[in-house]
């Protein structure tokens, strides 16, 4: 297997077979995706349900359940975004249903989420140091901070709070 430094180079996108699989998702903009679903008039595509009748987690994984079906490379931004961590323990599941099921689909998703980058089998990369490079997941960034935090969360909080003057209410 090459390593990330070694292929970053040489890698481009492209496609000798064009299958309009591919899918680029960015939480921020899914309501823009909803709000044209509505309009196409093609909400049985996504479990038959308007996506803005469902909340925002809820309509993120019906995208995924539902179109995210087909082999092809899937490109999400923060997933997370849309989902509390309850939520991201299903986006796990229904993840893993969708690799498991098929070798010809592939994710890549950029996230801060420990719980996302604790996907079995996932490469976690980092962008530290302006070099791309695997690490392990207890490594990473994310990981580090939310450990510590939930171990002492009033060390944290006596930190970042401690310089600032009280409120006058």
């Amino acid at each position: 297997m090459k390593s990330i430094e070694s292929s970053a180079g040489a890698l481009r996108l492209s496609f000798t077979k064009r299958t309009g699989a591919g899918f680029y998702l960015r939480a921020e903009s899914f309501f823009n995706v909803a709000s044209r679903v509505d309009q196409v008039g093609a909400s049985e595509s996504y479990g038959g349900k308007s996506l803005h009748s469902q909340s925002h987690g809820e309509s993120f994984l019906s995208l995924l359940q539902n179109r995210f079906t087909r082999s092809g490379f899937y490109l999400m931004d923060e997933p997370e975004a849309a989902l509390f961590p309850q939520r991201q323990l299903g986006f796990l599941i229904l993840l893993n249903e969708l690799v498991r099921g098929n070798e010809n689909i592939q994710f890549l998703v950029a996230t801060h989420s420990p719980i996302l980058l604790a996907f079995p089998g996932a490469q976690t990369c980092t962008f530290d140091d302006e070099e791309i490079h695997e690490i392990p997941y207890r490594e990473s960034q994310p990981f580090q901070l939310v450990s510590r935090f939930v171990a002492a969360p009033e060390r944290y909080l006596n930190a970042l709070f401690s310089e600032l003057p009280l409120s006058e209410d």
